[in-house]
């Protein structure tokens, strides 16, 4: 079978990277060419919150030479990400457009969970043992740049994942000074981190056993041929690792990486990098180490090849992103049977009328996720639950989602109660285009008949099947063996609604089961 060229440019906070893969069903991903360019991007936008004309100028260059290195490939189709670096710049729709215009490359600025997601695809594809060890208590930690990402696995389910903005640059340049006035530069790294260090183990590791701990990131490779002294392996223990970081401190960070085989200008990250490493070890009590060199360039064509179905995916990624779901649910003691009901009664309607509503997989998955985290704020106020439940899932990261989709969940748990705010007002303070205001308004009268189905919370109803009568009517038939006097009650005011968004108007025949 035919094999597809694939191309993934990824900016960072110190590298640009373009990778070339050979995508087949026989070979499935297989690196072809991998060039890099040393451009330390994070050191302005990390210190000024701006990148400079020069600056500017060598990456529109790289790009430009990527461009050509993947037409002499024969790239059938590209991506091109920036992550914090861009993210985080004043600067940055600017600076987007100047790179467009210079290069022809729309540079896609991925979110935070997008670009975890996506560094989580690396691994799985990087490792046959990979589904083996997430079924024990494992902590993946990554570590760029600007930011820190933990993501825990228990039982193969996704358990957490979390970003602590404290990266080896942003680490480097807030101890710049600090490094030439004394020896104890690794210590003082250490305290600078043990706050969000204890924080994180107290929220997140109390009730955890966490046995693997994964690194990955840019210096992984190195440590890994280092250790093993050329022999095959990726995996090392807890000890190994402290033998090697003593060995760092002692023989100090730019001798040391002239042994790794890294290269001048990155030596200066290596300590703040392994500190970062060292401080997570000592926190989650892991005793096995498993050394991964995967980045986001096999994260993208991972992600290519699952949706353009070039072969098999083994792991269900979409139950990762649920399950995330669930743990913010579960943390915010939202009422699971309940939420169990609705999930069912939403995804019916939703399939049903998939005709009308003209939406996809995905908006599935946000309607799905929307369910899971409709009540949430009830733990914060109760007067106001949709609110403040808005208010939650806008302030948290669900690893999968992008920006944009995670505000298409926000706000439709935001008008499962009152009225939905036209699109003008909203979409002054938001980035919602009308597209995503009219999946917003049709998952929405979607939720709240859902949600009337189950007022009272008691699970009355034990079945249900929906059937579409002349396209202009919807029978949605229950079982139950309870009263539903007010479920009929509030089903009536919230059909209203979904009358007006799909033109459909719902009938409620309640079947009484002996």
């Amino acid at each position: 079978m035919a094999c597809t060229m694939f191309g993934a440019i990824y900016v960072g906070s110190y590298e640009v990277n373009l990778k070339v893969y050979e995508l087949s069903v026989r070979k499935g991903i297989h690196l072809v060419n991998h060039v890099q360019h040393r451009l330390e991007l994070g050191k302005d936008a990390y210190g000024t919150g701006r990148i400079g004309t020069e600056l500017v100028d060598e990456l529109c260059s790289v790009l430009n030479d990527f461009q050509r290195i993947m037409k002499e490939f024969g790239v059938d189709e590209y991506r091109a990400c920036a992550t914090t670096v861009i993210r985080e710049t004043k600067n940055n729709l600017v600076l987007l457009d100047r790179i467009f215009v210079k290069t022809g490359i729309r540079l896609e600025v991925l979110s935070n969970s997008e670009q975890r997601f996506l560094g989580y695809k690396a691994i799985a594809s990087n490792s046959e043992r990979f589904q083996d060890i997430i079924e024990k208590g494992t902590a993946i930690v990554e570590v760029g740049g600007g930011s820190l990402q933990i993501s825990l696995f228990d039982k193969d389910n996704l358990v957490t994942t979390q970003n602590i903005r404290i990266g080896s640059i942003r680490l480097r340049e807030r101890l710049i000074d600090v490094a030439e006035r004394t020896v104890r530069y690794a210590s003082v790294m250490e305290e600078l981190l043990n706050n969000e260090m204890r924080t994180y183990r107290k929220l997140y590791l109390k009730d955890r056993n966490i046995r693997y701990i994964i690194l990955v990131g840019s210096y992984v490779k190195g440590i890994d041929k280092y250790i093993h002294k050329g022999q095959a392996g990726d995996q090392i223990t807890r000890e190994e690792f402290m033998r090697f970081y003593d060995e760092v401190a002692q023989k100090g960070q730019q001798t040391m990486a002239a042994e790794l085989g890294i290269s001048a200008e990155s030596s200066s990250l290596l300590l703040p990098t392994l500190v970062i490493y060292k401080r997570l070890l000592e926190e989650t009590g892991a005793e096995n180490v498993v050394i991964m060199d995967a980045d986001i360039g096999a994260g993208l064509a991972y992600d290519y090849a699952e949706k353009k179905k070039i072969f098999k995916i083994k792991h269900n990624f979409e139950n990762d992103i649920l399950e995330a779901a669930w743990n913010i649910a579960k943390r915010y003691h939202t009422n699971r049977n309940h939420t169990l009901t609705m999930e069912k009664l939403a995804l019916t309607i939703y399939d049903k009328i998939k005709s009308f509503h003209g939406l996809g997989k995905r908006e599935r998955l946000l309607l799905q996720i929307a369910v899971l985290l409709h009540d949430c704020g009830k733990y914060i106020n109760m007067a106001q639950p949709s609110e403040c439940s808005y208010s939650i899932i806008m302030a948290t990261e669900i690893i999968g989602l992008s920006h944009m989709e995670r505000e298409i969940v926000a706000n439709v748990v935001r008008f499962n109660s009152g009225n939905i705010l036209p699109f003008e007002e909203l979409a002054a303070t938001s980035l919602l285009e009308r597209n995503e205001y009219l999946t917003i308004v049709k998952l929405t009268a979607i939720l709240r008949v859902a949600n009337a189905l189950d007022r009272s919370h008691k699970q009355k109803i034990k079945d249900i099947k929906v059937n579409l009568k002349d396209n202009h009517t919807m029978q949605i038939v229950v079982d139950t063996s309870e009263d539903l006097t007010l479920e009929q009650a509030l089903f009536r005011e919230k059909s209203e609604f979904f009358e007006d968004v799909y033109s459909i108007k719902p009938i409620l025949k309640a079947k009484k089961l002996n």
